[in-house]
């Protein structure tokens, strides 16, 4: 997904604010679902969650750069599952992450659903 770089999402100097990667992530994982009509948030007791992230800052990203946001999966397991993402600006990677997201019904981690990772599929 494309992401424009604004004025809120930089420091005193321009660049983009390290936790603003975290956001640009999220709404890439957010989009997959979207695309296939769906919501991130399954219904009321039935949602993923972040449980661990591993990120890399290579090169700042500037006010006004548009960047390309991509999430892939990587490993898929029975209540959780790894997300690897990276976002770049004319094709030059500036920050990769993997995040570890928990599938949750009722706050207790379950196993998720099949029909599930369709949405992680183009």
């Amino acid at each position: 997904m494309k992401i424009r770089v604004y004025y809120e999402d930089t420091d005193v100097g321009g660049v983009v604010y390290y936790a603003n990667y975290l956001k640009f992530c999220e709404r890439a994982r957010s989009e997959l679902f979207f695309k296939k009509g769906l919501s991130p948030h399954i219904n009321d007791n039935e949602f993923f969650v972040v449980k661990e992230v591993n990120a890399k800052y290579i090169k700042p990203a500037k006010f006004g750069d548009l960047l390309d946001v991509s999430a892939r999966l990587d490993v898929k397991k029975s209540a959780s599952l790894i997300m690897y993402q990276e976002v770049k600006r004319d094709n030059e990677v500036l920050f990769t992450a993997t995040f570890k997201l928990a599938f949750l019904k009722n706050f207790k981690p379950t196993k998720i659903p099949n029909e599930l990772y369709e949405v992680f599929y183009d």
